[in-house]
């Protein structure tokens, strides 16, 4: 990613998300007014899976989506912070929204 400023604001926020909850590319993109697309492309930077949880963003639709480690690898970290994945799918209870 070449926008290193976007990028860290990014993971900045990723960092927020507290665990066992999950929000989107599309709310990380409306707080920062770019593409949900620029919010995937920032977080598949992350080199420090660990400190920036990125495996807590999803689709706006609860799909899991992508993870560097890879999508299985994604669910059992997310399943085991205790959020609960139904056929792919994210329960929308479990989706954090940032204030305004």
């Amino acid at each position: 990613m070449r926008n290193i400023k976007i990028q860290n604001r990014v993971l900045e926020l990723a960092k927020k998300i507290p665990k066992g909850r999950v929000t989107s590319y599309k709310e990380i993109a409306g707080i920062l007014e770019i593409h949900p697309r620029v919010v995937a492309m920032a977080l598949a930077c992350n080199l420090h899976l660990v400190k920036i949880p990125c495996h807590r963003v999803v689709y706006a639709d609860g799909r899991v989506g992508g993870y560097n480690l890879g999508v299985r690898k994604k669910i059992k970290l997310l399943k085991k912070e205790g959020v609960k994945i139904l056929k792919g799918n994210v329960e929308k209870k479990y989706f954090y929204f940032f204030k305004a």
